[in-house]
């Protein structure tokens, strides 16, 4: 092990950073060993990732101090943050910075951090469509982690902005189709017609694997990923044939969403209106076959699919 080059992982046992130590260890033949960060070494699924081989540490994005112990001697770090613990654009804001400043002391050689674009270059705040979020976001989970980029860039450690998308995971979360009061299954998506690029949340982890595996090539380079584009009507399509019954696909209005009062409304509209207004560069800037290039296992819409099929199923 001592000649392999440490990635240390955050969000270890979450979906995105589980993805890149599964690949690490995927891999035992490759160049690389991988320390898995969380903040409870004693959780099952903690104990899961010691038992298949990964080095296990405790640290938090709160400690700066645990952090930068938790980096030093590593090669690469993989830095995820998650808006929905604290639903705060400030605290995403600062954990970002001091995993920036984290990277930076204990002399890290690549950085890949997972983010997202700035919306409000496409539906500025001054915009009266849509509500002002946070006092100064269009979608605080996206445009925090743009504002974040200028931590990693600053620091002036090689970093790589991984741009992820929608999980598909998501449809396991409330998103999937549900059972209309006709019996009918209905996928409602506030999409239009427009194309919703999409991503499993593993594949994220395992194309961050690939940046990593590539050396410095992608160093000061955004990457874009995505799994596959498909409109609300394809999506449909794909969950009848899994779920052996026909699905009505029923786009749905950002208003009309915003005013549904489900949790997280507005932020949730908000995002789906970016990804209509902003489809042809957010769709464009994410090659399917440059992430393929990166992960040979990406998987399409179907495939993941097939694997989650009861997980989607509707009563």
């Amino acid at each position: 092990m001592s000649d392999k080059k440490i990635i240390a992982v955050l969000g270890s046992t979450g979906a995105q950073g589980g993805g890149l130590v599964r690949a690490v260890l995927d891999a035992p033949d490759g160049p690389f060993a991988v320390r898995a960060i969380t903040r409870d070494a004693s959780s099952a699924k903690a104990r899961a990732l010691a038992d298949l081989g990964a080095e296990v540490v405790e640290a938090t994005l709160e400690d700066e101090g645990s952090l930068r112990a938790a980096f030093e001697g590593a090669h690469g770090v993989y830095v995820v943050t998650n808006f929905w613990e604290s639903m705060s654009a400030d605290v995403e804001l600062a954990q970002a910075a001091t995993a920036a400043r984290a990277a930076k002391a204990a002399g890290v050689a690549h950085v890949v951090w997972s983010t997202l674009e700035d919306t409000r270059e496409v539906i500025p705040v001054s915009d009266p469509r849509v509500p002002v979020l946070q006092e100064r976001y269009t979608v605080p989970h996206f445009d925090a982690k743009a504002e974040a980029d200028a931590f990693f860039r600053d620091s002036g450690v090689p970093t790589t902005y991984l741009r992820t998308t929608f999980y598909w995971d998501g449809f396991t979360q409330g998103f999937g189709p549900s059972r209309g009061e006709d019996g009918r299954l209905v996928l409602t998506l506030p999409m239009g017609e427009a194309r919703l690029a999409g991503i499993a949340a593993e594949d994220i982890g395992r194309t961050a694997y690939g940046v990593f595996a590539a050396g410095d090539e992608y160093a000061g380079k955004t990457v874009s990923i995505a799994g596959e584009h498909l409109t609300g009507a394809e999506y449909a399509a794909a969950f009848a044939d899994a779920l052996g019954e026909p699905v009505d696909y029923r786009p749905l209005g950002h208003d009309l969403f915003r005013s549904l009062g489900l949790p997280a409304g507005d932020e949730i509209g908000n995002m789906f209106q970016f990804y209509v207004e902003g489809e042809r560069d957010f769709v464009g800037s994410r090659d399917v076959a440059a992430t393929r290039a990166l992960n040979p296992r990406l998987q399409d819409f179907r495939g993941w699919l097939s694997e989650h099929v009861d997980a989607v199923r509707p009563a």
